[in-house]
């Protein structure tokens, strides 16, 4: 019996071994393809500019230079465009939590009769949508946004995926906890802010992450309302023109060899401008991430399984 036991239990400690190895020697390889186009954004946005156009470069700057961030930093315009994107990043952030969550809530309860009736309306616009341009006569016409900067908000204080994801993980807790409350005599709102709130940190988080994304990165809607309106442009719309000008400025200099040298001179070109501001622009969410991905992990995980 014991000389069976020790037979059947070698091929699985070799299994135990193996397994753990090969499992990180390819969880090192994805880790590598993930971090190198990152790294080496971030090494030719730290290179000569005109050295940057051999190309080659890997993980380490080849000629050190800081002269694209220098280019893009030392406009004053940049400082409040940052302002515009991170005040209307937060602002809608925590109005769509607001909104969304409290209607989510809604449409949990069983004895809202118009529960069903809403969200079918509310999903079915996430399937049937009018387009770009009823979206802008909307905007501009009806509600009048354009050249100010609501037009940053109002439109995005609800999301119809967001209301689906709260809702779903809502429904998943106890209903019990709900039917307590009652009985100690709590409303809806103060159940909503005192009990389901608190315990629905890890799906708030995740939401709120895809909001400040979104919000973050969005450059299309300063291009279609705001373009006029320099102190209302967005950090994502103000380094998207600067490259524009950059390409601009690097096809004027093909035509002229003085304004080649000028530009060589310069120690920047669209390569490095490119990266620097593709760093400048990731930067932010970087740093924000560490603080919620306990949260975001959590919720994904939750939203998965109750899903």
């Amino acid at each position: 019996m014991t000389g069976n036991a020790t037979q059947n239990y070698k091929p699985r400690k070799h299994y135990d071994v193996v397994f753990p190895i090969v499992n990180t020697i390819i969880l090192v390889i994805l880790m590598f393809v993930t971090l190198y186009p990152v790294i080496n954004t971030v090494a030719i946005s730290l290179n000569d500019g005109t050295d940057a156009l051999k190309g080659g470069i890997g993980l380490w700057p080849r000629v050190f230079s800081t002269k694209s961030y220098v280019s893009i930093l030392q406009d004053p315009a940049v400082y409040q465009a940052a302002w515009i994107s991170a005040s209307k990043t937060v602002i809608t952030t925590v109005l769509n939590l607001f909104w969304t969550g409290m209607l989510a809530y809604t449409l949990t309860r069983k004895e809202y009769v118009l529960r069903k009736f809403i969200t079918t309306v509310m999903v079915l616009t996430m399937y049937v949508n009018a387009g770009l341009i009823p979206n802008y006569l909307l905007i501009t016409k009806t509600l009048h946004l354009q050249k100010s900067y609501w037009v940053y908000i109002i439109p995005t204080m609800f999301s119809c995926f967001n209301m689906i994801v709260l809702r779903t993980y809502i429904a998943g807790l106890p209903e019990a906890l709900v039917e307590s409350a009652r009985i100690d005599g709590a409303g809806d709102i103060r159940i909503y802010w005192q009990i389901i709130f608190p315990l629905c940190k890890p799906v708030l988080a995740t939401v709120a992450l895809f909001v400040a994304v979104g919000s973050w990165n969005s450059w299309f809607d300063t291009h279609l309302y705001n373009a006029s309106k320099a102190n209302l442009h967005s950090l994502q719309y103000l380094l998207k023109m600067k490259l524009a000008t950059t390409n601009q400025s690097a096809n004027a200099a093909q035509s002229s060899v003085d304004a080649l040298a000028n530009t060589a001179s310069s120690k920047t070109t669209p390569v490095t401008i490119r990266c620097a501001i593709t760093v400048i622009s990731t930067v932010p969410i970087l740093v924000v991430y560490p603080f919620l991905q306990k949260y975001f992990v959590t919720g994904m995980v939750l939203g998965s399984v109750k899903g």
